[in-house]
């Protein structure tokens, strides 16, 4: 049986954009007969069969996103989720959810198995294996093939597309300034998201705050992971160090931090000020409440959605026109128990 070949791979092959074979394939009167008759009969050699839902719909547009998360269990992507399903709600469109469980490869199915006509774009924070090993072939496939993305808070600047980020470096840098301003002498950071874009620039932050105030980075208090592989017994060891300031790059690692400190008789935030980043239910039920890096969740996820709807129904023909954004949504250090005050 002959393998079914999708509208991406009909345009690739015949060096044409997906648009063209679409068009082609409904018969527009946009699209030369001669250069029809070789569409459709290419395609009728190569077993394709046309998504017949999005075929029937008004201005050849399914008015649905296709949302690809690293982590649906992580608060901060379930934040911006809401923001992004209630603009698309506003706007009237619809949402296909998937999860990449921080894999490259389904990450790459997931793409693949919506980019056949199914939705009008997509809105996606790349997985930590994608960035790991910074393969981002298939997001350029995408995109070449006339399917715009949005990517928010884990991106890569060298994919042509728009992107949503906050200000981690200065998030990072006044996070741990913060911490030198009420008195902190030995400041740690803790991270399980080495190699992310976002990981990256918030331990830059980190490093600059030191450098500016003239402190030394000591090797025993800096804990930089890629993944929560034995973390507590790498906490322990870091907290033997005795640290009086801990900047933690993500919610969950902040939250254990703080758990195995206080398990270890710290008294906090007398003995040891610790900041984290995101802002969920954990940081606030805390006892004492955890100061976060709060980076405005929902907002994230509105921008994002807003900019993929806005370029689905911009009308421009020639891809050197197009003026890609980034926006920056700026965070806001939310000081709670878990820090002395200034």
């Amino acid at each position: 049986m002959k393998s079914k070949a999708t509208l991406k791979e009909l345009a690739k092959e015949l060096g044409v954009s997906t648009s063209t074979v679409s068009k082609a394939l409904s018969d527009s009167p946009e699209i030369s007969e001669v250069t029809k008759r070789k569409i459709k009969e290419f395609a009728q050699l190569r077993n394709y069969k046309p998504n017949s839902v999005a075929k029937n719909l008004k201005n050849k547009r399914t008015h649905t996103i296709g949302v690809i998360l690293p982590n649906i269990l992580n608060p901060f992507f379930a934040k911006v989720f809401s923001g992004i399903e209630k603009y698309a709600n506003k706007r009237g469109y619809n949402l296909i959810t998937c999860t990449s469980n921080e894999s490259l490869t389904k990450e790459k199915q997931m793409l693949e198995m919506l980019d056949n006509g199914a939705i009008d774009g997509f809105v996606l924070a790349l997985a930590k294996e994608t960035q790991k090993e910074n393969n981002l072939e298939h997001l350029k496939q995408v995109i070449k093939g006339g399917t715009p993305i949005v990517l928010f808070d884990r991106i890569a600047n060298e994919l042509k597309c728009d992107k949503v980020i906050v200000d981690d470096y200065e998030s990072g840098f006044h996070a741990t300034q913060y911490l030198i301003d009420t008195g902190c002498k030995r400041i740690a950071i803790v991270s399980t998201i080495e190699n992310s874009s976002v990981g990256d620039l918030r331990a830059k932050g980190y490093f600059e705050a030191l450098a500016k105030n003239q402190r030394d980075s000591d090797s025993d208090l800096i804990l930089l992971a890629q993944e929560e592989k034995e973390f507590d017994s790498k906490i322990e060891a870091l907290l033997d160090e005795k640290p009086d300031g801990i900047f933690a790059l993500n919610e969950h690692v902040s939250v254990a931090t703080m758990k195995l400190a206080l398990k270890k008789g710290f008294r906090i935030p007398d003995d040891l000020s610790i900041i984290g980043f995101a802002d969920g239910l954990w940081s606030r039920r805390m006892t004492p409440s955890l100061s976060t890096v709060s980076q405005h969740a929902p907002e994230i996820g509105q921008k994002a959605a807003e900019l993929l709807i806005e370029r689905i129904e911009q009308e421009i023909d020639s891809e050197e026109l197009i003026v890609y954004k980034t926006e920056i949504i700026k965070t806001e250090l939310r000081k709670r128990d878990s820090v002395r005050k200034l």
